[in-house]
Order: C-alpha cells, then sequence, then structure tokens
C-alpha cells in the first residue's frame, strides 16, 4: 500500500548555513533506508508558503490567494510517498525520518478510488 509522509513545520537550514550539511546527511540516510527497503516512490521538499498562492472555484468564480490557506496553522514543508508492506512500517519509517524531530510527519494512506486515471504525463499511450 502507498503512505504519503506530509512533512509539517520542520525547519530546514539553507545551503550556506552551518547545520546545512548535517540536515542533508540525514535526509540523505534517510531516503538511503527507505530505498533499502524498496519503500521510496518519490519526495521532495517544498518552497516556504510565502511563495504558495491557493486556488479556490466557487459558485463559477476561480478566487487565488497568495500564501496558503488562510486558517492553517501549520506549514507543509514536504513529502515523501512510499510504498509500505504495512501502516506499521509507514510508522516506523515516519518516527526514521529526521524531520520528525522538528516538526511533525502526517502518515495518510494513498485512496485508491476505482476509475481514477492519475497516469503521468509521458506514461499515457499515444493518441489519448
Amino acid at each position: 500500500m502507498q503512505y504519503m509522509l506530509l512533512i509539517y513545520d520542520c525547519v530546514r537550514p539553507e545551503p550556506g548555513d552551518p547545520d546545512f550539511e548535517d540536515a542533508l546527511a540525514r535526509v540523505n540516510a534517510f531516503a538511503d533506508e527507505c530505498r533499502r527497503r524498496g519503500a521510496l516512490l518519490s519526495g521532495n521538499a517544498l518552497q516556504g508558503e510565502s511563495t504558495a498562492t491557493t486556488v479556490r472555484v466557487r459558485e463559477g468564480r476561480t478566487l487565488m490567494t497568495d500564501g496558503p490557506f488562510a486558517e492553517t496553522h501549520e506549514h507543509l514543508g514536504g513529502y515523501y510517498l512510499l510504498e509500505c508492506r504495512t501502516l506499521d512500517e509507514a510508522l516506523e519509517l515516519a518516527a526514521l525520518c529526521p524531520m520528525a524531530a522538528d516538526g511533525g510527519i502526517e502518515v495518510r494512506p494513498i485512496a485508491e478510488v476505482p476509475g481514477i486515471d492519475h497516469t503521468p504525463a509521458g506514461l499515457a499511450v499515444a493518441g489519448e
């Protein structure tokens, strides 16, 4: 089963910061462990919430707001998409994620919705 690990409220040092190399080594060690288990499908850090735009459509009108959803108290900083044998394995990996020490990791199973087609671009059959 696939699980999304959503990383909230972690402090991420930037290149040039004295803590950057250590943080990078810890993140890469975590990704290596996920790869060793055959679990890592993808993962990315997100740019800061100041770069976000929230889009809503209400009564046919598109509304755009700078930043994350207005009532958000926690900020999404990144994610990992994992293929795990069990929820327990996903939770174990979330606890190993170095960002869990500073922020929070929300673990959520990916819903399998019959009929939904999220085939990535480039993988779709020609002519469709």
